[in-house]
């Protein structure tokens, strides 16, 4: 190679941002700030649902239109943001995202009605859509291929995190100050995260504005139904969350009742079982590197299955088993539905992966909304039925897809990418 070619290679791969490196530690930093914030504020008002009804006079499906508005207005805007980003710019729209949501948590802290409160969650899913959206893009984009899975990781561990300690932290301060005081303290939380990320992150060196064209757009999301597996895979994920934040939902309702009597704290706390999702998200993907995702998938939700089963149980330690195994399950499928789309999608992995999103998501606020009618009537025999039909459903669906053939793209790994996604 002539000495000059060699020295703008050199050049152009100095260019991104390696591991070791300042610049590097800054990414990791700013970007496990950022899936902190996001998660942490859209989910913090799933262990305060009970509050809500007792406060505003609403029933079960109502009080839980705080999450599934915002979870359904994300789906939507997901679809969008990665697109604008690439007109505006990534940091430019990532920073507003995760700013301008820490603002409408902590006015959601302070408003005087029901209706201002659903209004300012819905604006939240619209606000919090540009982080997860355009993140996995900046990394692509800023980072060096070799380090980009480490960066990745550390992203994806910011968001289990922030949407454990959002629903921990508004539970367990609720108990003492209120729901506002709930929600207030995840609202400084994040409001701390985004200024974090805001003053780390190093702005973008690659990125080429590119103008929105939704006509290019909407051709690229209708060229991935001719794909056999990637419909069932997205229908996948919906029946996947659906069925898991439902469960989560309706809990508290189930345990600060009788004969349980729990304190909000005691309520919060229970999503520390996330733990157990953190543990078998990784190994359910290595188990299904190995055997095979078909192979796999399918076991996933028969965990789930049964999870659901045995919190029918009367006894406490039964109902936090039940929980267990179904968060087990649920982490790991999550896992290998998400990574088995980046397989199949091939060049149109982005927009694969938008549209799982926007799956995942929608199938998160229709179930959990309509979960709150299976507990009105029913209690919670009624939703325990309920997601126990939306996790059959998604048993079918994985034993289906053991008769698709594999595609070439399967066994070639690809330029790492991930949803980023959590429940």
């Amino acid at each position: 190679m002539p000495v000059n070619a060699k020295c703008l290679d050199d050049s152009h791969a100095s260019a991104f941002i390696h591991h070791g490196t300042p610049a590097f530690r800054r990414v990791n930093l700013a970007l496990f700030a950022a899936g902190v914030a996001t998660f942490g504020l859209l989910y913090c008002v799933q262990p305060l649902m009970p509050e809500f009804s007792r406060e505003y006079g609403v029933g079960e499906a109502v009080s839980s239109l705080s999450l599934s508005l915002s979870t359904g207005v994300l789906a939507v805007a997901m679809l969008f943001a990665g697109a604008l980003s690439d007109a505006w710019g990534r940091k430019l729209v990532m920073v507003a995202s995760v700013l301008s949501s820490a603002v409408l948590v902590l006015l959601t802290a302070w408003v005087p009605g029901w209706h201002m409160l659903l209004a300012l969650r819905a604006l939240l899913g619209l606000t919090l859509s540009g982080l997860p959206a355009v993140a996995m893009v900046y990394l692509a984009e800023e980072v060096d291929a070799a380090s980009i899975g480490l960066g990745m990781g550390l992203y994806i561990s910011g968001n289990a995190i922030g949407g454990m300690a959002g629903r921990f932290l508004a539970g367990v301060v609720a108990d003492w100050l209120g729901w506002r005081g709930g929600i207030a303290s995840v609202g400084v939380l994040g409001l701390i995260a985004a200024l974090l990320f805001w003053r780390s992150l190093p702005p973008s060196r690659h990125f080429v504005a590119q103008p929105f064209r939704p006509r290019d757009l909407f051709a690229k999301f209708a060229g991935m139904f001719h794909d056999r597996a990637l419909p069932w895979l997205f229908i996948e994920g919906a029946l996947l969350l659906g069925a898991f934040v439902t469960v989560f939902n309706y809990l508290g309702y189930r345990l600060l009742a009788a004969p349980y009597g729990l304190s909000q704290a005691a309520v919060g706390s229970i999503f520390l079982v996330y733990v157990v999702g953190m543990f078998s998200s990784p190994w359910m993907g290595h188990l299904s590197g190995k055997l095979g995702r078909r192979k796999v998938l399918w076991t996933t939700l028969a965990l789930m299955l049964a999870g659901v089963a045995l919190t029918m149980a009367a006894p406490l330690l039964l109902v936090l088993l039940g929980l267990a195994v179904l968060t087990f399950g649920f982490f790991g499928g999550h896992s290998i539905v998400s990574s088995w789309i980046g397989r199949r999608a091939g060049a149109l992995r982005a927009h694969a992966s938008s549209m799982y999103l926007f799956c995942y998501y929608t199938g998160s606020s229709i179930a959990g909304a309509c979960g709150g009618l299976f507990y009105g009537a029913h209690g919670w025999d009624g939703v325990a039925v309920f997601v126990g039909a939306l996790t059959l459903a998604g048993l079918l669906v994985a034993v289906w897809l053991r008769r698709v053939p594999p595609l070439p793209t399967e066994g070639v790994p690809p330029t790492p990418m991930s949803t980023g996604a959590m429940p």
